[in-house]
């Protein structure tokens, strides 16, 4: 069984609603979206790789956005976000001694994620900025959980003095923009660069706890 076969057993293990036939409709698009975009992706092409007539995809949706949108988007939403956050919480869960372990075991975590999910990376990262429907269940299924989570974690590492004080939002935003940098630098932009995995890590480590240790910034930024 392939990786991206894998990814879509597990993304259906708790669709118990979704038909063998609607599973493979949304198997298909997740799988042709991924490769081509949504705009170069016919529905055609959709029904042949699900081994079903075009009819059957247009029975309730009269177009490929409303495709998109009633079935791979609120699907997508709602299976991605107990499998991200599952996933996450293998990180969240876990005491670390200082917020530099607890970074690298956020990094190793989600580059391991997206490695192992690309498909549903590619979808996100292509239609989000374009689809705004997707963009407000990507927002309520997943962003406000993980960044509630998220929240607690940086107040706890200001609590034992390791992060500069200073709103939680503004921390989880440097950090998540630097660490989803070299995240799609590495994997999804130059994959074929010749990259020292571990030494990268560390140098974003180093590059976020240059600006979120407390000390010398502190007066400078009137906190």
């Amino acid at each position: 069984m392939s990786q991206q076969e894998k990814m879509i057993e597990e993304l259906f293990h708790n669709a118990e609603e979704l038909t063998e036939k609607q599973k493979k409709i949304v198997a298909a698009a997740i799988d042709s979206f991924a490769e081509k975009g949504f705009a170069a992706t016919s529905t055609s092409e959709i029904a042949k790789k699900a081994g079903v007539a075009e009819g059957t995809i247009f029975r309730h949706y009269k177009t490929k956005k409303d495709l998109l949108l009633a079935i791979v988007a609120p699907t997508m939403a709602k299976m991605i976000a107990p499998f991200v956050i599952k996933d996450l919480n293998k990180v969240l869960n876990k005491e670390f001694e200082n917020v530099e372990e607890f970074l690298k075991a956020m990094i190793e975590n989600r580059a391991q994620f997206l490695k192992n999910n690309m498909p549903l990376f590619r979808i996100l990262i292509q239609e989000i900025p374009f689809q705004s429907e997707m963009r407000e269940q990507f927002k309520e299924h997943i962003a406000q959980k993980v960044f509630e989570r998220l929240r607690e974690m940086v107040e706890h590492y200001q609590a034992k003095g390791q992060i500069i004080e200073m709103p939680p939002v503004t921390v989880i935003r440097v950090a998540a923009s630097v660490i989803l940098g070299y995240i799609l630098a590495r994997y999804l932009l130059v994959p074929e660069g010749e990259w020292d995995d571990d030494r990268e890590i560390e140098r974003t480590i180093q590059l976020l706890m240059n600006g979120l240790s407390p000390g010398k910034y502190k007066e400078d930024l009137n906190l």
